[in-house]
């Protein structure tokens, strides 16, 4: 009886959120308002991709298209079938530099961030703090240099003058570097014990541990890529990505409206694809560092 005395005279009592119903529903209404704003900007290209042209030059705008058409797509293939350049020409280009820079970036950085979070070696500090430093310049920066590079060794006017630069981007080694010092020393050394080779470590326990974090990278090369134009390294045709002929197709004015709406829903199609198929690993990796010991 004593004991049970003591338990209920100590018995701790559960901590209950200090909110009410209130603050709840106003909390949710905040989200709600900031979720709706911003959605409008896709909500309102989605819908001008279907709006004729008297919708489009409409004032005050409107939001919502009321007759839906088709014809801004079919102008856009129209437009695209005269080019002397097909269509899927320019497709393939954009796909081709946006599949093999964003696998090569991913590689190379999944790669040097695992020597870097993982091993000790001289000037290991020294390079890490190098690529923190790069973080701070911007692609307008680096222009004039990496082009002067590209056209010494002779790579202007191909695809590699726009896929080997994206291997070297410092925004994926630091984040596959901060997200790969979480994984557990005691995994690593577990599998040398047990005879795996680097490759193998690496490939087969490091990577999958780390999957939110290069899925992440995945969508921010996939974005970067997909939407450049290249004009600055490639002058023929027939290697111009999609997003330089569709904005070819922009220059031709006010009459073209329709179709620059129909270009912008098109080139947005690929990114936020993506974004949603690895959407919950990318809050992942914002909310977290990886596994700890």
């Amino acid at each position: 009886m004593e004991k049970i005395a003591m338990k209920k005279k100590f018995r701790i009592k559960k901590s209950k959120p200090n909110r009410s119903f209130g603050g709840d529903l106003g909390i949710n209404f905040i989200l709600i308002f900031f979720g709706l704003f911003m959605a409008f900007p896709l909500v309102y290209a989605i819908n001008s991709a279907f709006k004729p042209l008297d919708e489009i030059f409409i004032y005050p705008p409107r939001l919502f298209v009321r007759n839906p058409t088709m014809n801004n797509f079919q102008d856009l293939l129209v437009i695209m079938g005269k080019s002397w350049v097909p269509f899927t020409r320019y497709l393939f280009n954009t796909v081709f530099i946006t599949s093999l820079g964003t696998a090569g970036h991913l590689l190379i950085a999944s790669m040097g961030a695992y020597v870097l979070a993982k091993y000790e070696f001289p000037g290991g500090k020294a390079f890490f703090n190098l690529v923190v430093v790069a973080l701070m310049f911007s692609g307008y920066v680096t222009a004039i240099p990496n082009y002067l590079l590209m056209s010494k060794i002779g790579w202007v006017d191909t695809y590699w003058a726009i896929i080997v630069p994206s291997f070297a981007s410092p925004m994926g080694l630091f984040l596959m570097k901060q997200y790969m010092e979480g994984v557990p020393d005691v995994l690593i050394e577990a599998a040398k014990i047990d005879g795996a080779k680097e490759w193998r470590i690496f490939s087969r326990i490091v990577l999958p541990v780390v999957k939110p974090a290069w899925l992440t990278l995945m969508i921010f090369s996939v974005q970067g890529l997909w939407n450049t134009r290249a004009s600055n390294f490639i002058y023929s045709e027939e290697l111009k990505t999609l997003p330089y002929a569709l904005q070819q197709i922009l220059a031709g004015g006010i009459a073209r409206a329709g179709v620059g709406s129909a270009v912008s829903l098109v080139m947005m199609t690929v990114p936020i694809a993506v974004f949603i198929i690895a959407e919950s690993n990318i809050l992942e990796t914002m909310a977290s560092s990886g596994i700890k010991d």
